[in-house]
């Protein structure tokens, strides 16, 4: 990415009970399931999505499992496009090597790196041994509380004892090739994207970076670029026409994408 100092698209498969769902980021709760909150489930396979993003050679997206349930739609993914799609939700060192003999390009993990909320180095290290730097997105999805974002697990629930600043990033860029940065506060919400987050990580980060929450129009792609000196990347979820969305169509993305690598 550093070559290219643009912002790029990159696009996800949200996994809820084995459905490609967009969910309000903030309403996941295991304890309530009365207060899930989806903006839209889809009638197609997840294997629908991995073939489109395939076809158009959408490189680094995620599939994330969102609670149990998942692990066969997300193996159906992998089998469409082998080497293609990361994979996050429940990954720990037990499970990364299968998901990556099994197809995943990268794995995607938080909660696992916070025993008890607490942020383990140990096993950010062991992990990092077993699949190779390479291999390893962390994810430091987080909640804004008063002036500083906090790392948030447990699909957002609970916040843990790590601040993202430079220090930390600093600190897990020894031992993972990418973030991923859920901004949990808007997620889902289409209400536009958090604007100091993504300004703070273009100057924080050392290596690619995508965020993902509340983007609603395509001109967002500019003004992430401008805000972090295109070193952080866009997902658009909720807003994207292929999820129901009104305001953000796919085929424009595509474009986008095409028109900074070409």
């Amino acid at each position: 990415m550093s070559s290219r100092h643009s912002t790029a698209f990159r696009p996800c498969i949200d996994l809820h009970s084995g459905r490609v769902k967009q969910i309000v980021g903030g309403s996941l709760n295991d304890k309530d399931e009365s207060q899930l909150k989806t903006n839209f489930v889809s009638k197609e396979p997840p294997s629908h999505y991995a073939k489109l993003y395939r076809d158009n050679n959408l490189t680094g997206a995620h599939v994330i499992k969102l609670g149990p349930g998942n692990d066969d739609a997300a193996k159906e993914c992998l089998r469409t496009w082998p080497d293609g799609l990361q994979i996050g939700g429940g990954i720990t060192l037990d499970n990364a090597q299968a998901w990556i003999d099994t197809g995943a390009a990268k794995v995607i993990v938080t909660s696992y790196l916070f025993p008890g909320a607490k942020f383990s180095l140990e096993r950010l290290q062991s992990l990092c041994e077993a699949v190779g730097k390479d291999r390893l997105v962390v994810d430091v999805s987080c909640r804004k509380r008063g002036s500083e974002w906090i790392v948030a697990m447990d699909k957002w629930q609970t916040m843990t004892d790590m601040k993202v600043n430079k220090e930390s990033l600093d600190l897990l860029a020894q031992y993972c090739s990418e973030f991923l940065v859920h901004a949990a506060d808007v997620e889902g919400l289409c209400k536009g994207i958090d604007e100091e987050l993504v300004q703070a990580l273009g100057e924080w980060t050392t290596i690619p970076t995508t965020y993902a929450g509340g983007a609603n129009a395509l001109h967002d792609l500019e003004l992430v670029n401008r805000l972090s000196g295109g070193k952080v990347d866009l997902t658009f979820g909720s807003a994207l026409d292929i999820f129901g969305g009104k305001t953000v169509k796919f085929d424009d993305c595509v474009a986008w994408n095409n028109a900074i690598t070409n």
